[in-house]
């Protein structure tokens, strides 16, 4: 993660006049490395490259979770309320929020019934199961990875999410043997 530090008046001193148009582009090249510039549907991170939004049921360590469609491991915050998400700016950032546009795809182990949306902060829809927003975890670099399971942070814990809905908690279900559902 890139930082951006005011410079000490010795600094300004050694760097001089010359260096201020430099200095002057530098957030905009940090906005521009980190997504963070342009309009506000481009601030947050897509963890569906652009297609509809999907979920199913997948095997993992911690037994069968929810899944979207690439066979990464969904949570839930803890910190949200019902079905408002408590995850914003750097949260976001680390916790992607499962955005919706179009119809979500529901996949095998998953209820349609349980799929919804909700209105972020931002005012991007992201999806919900059984009424919790759901995120992935930037650790989480292949299908099944669960390294978000039971962190705490950003003011409350994040558990991977069962097909009933309910927070993984390690040991809560059995151990499953099934696919990625898709």
């Amino acid at each position: 993660m890139w930082s951006v530090r005011a410079a000490s008046d010795h600094e300004q001193d050694m760097l001089g006049r010359r260096s201020l148009p430099l200095l002057a582009a530098l957030p905009v090249a940090v906005l521009a490395l980190t997504g963070c510039g342009g309009n506000a549907s481009n601030a947050l991170p897509t963890t569906n490259n652009g297609r509809p939004a999907s979920v199913g049921v997948a095997s993992t360590g911690l037994g069968d979770v929810l899944v979207d469609r690439q066979g990464r491991t969904l949570y839930l915050f803890e910190r949200d309320s019902g079905t408002m998400s408590a995850c914003t700016g750097a949260c976001a950032v680390n916790w992607p929020p499962l955005r919706v546009r179009g119809t979500p795809l529901v996949g095998s182990g998953a209820k349609r019934s349980d799929v919804g949306t909700t209105a972020r902060p931002d005012g991007i829809s992201q999806l919900t199961y059984n009424g919790h927003p759901l995120y992935t975890f930037v650790n989480d670099k292949n299908p099944g990875d669960t390294n978000g399971e039971g962190i705490s942070a950003f003011g409350g814990s994040w558990f991977a999410v069962s097909g009933a809905g309910a927070k993984v908690a390690p040991g809560s279900q059995p151990q499953g043997g099934g696919g990625y559902g898709y």
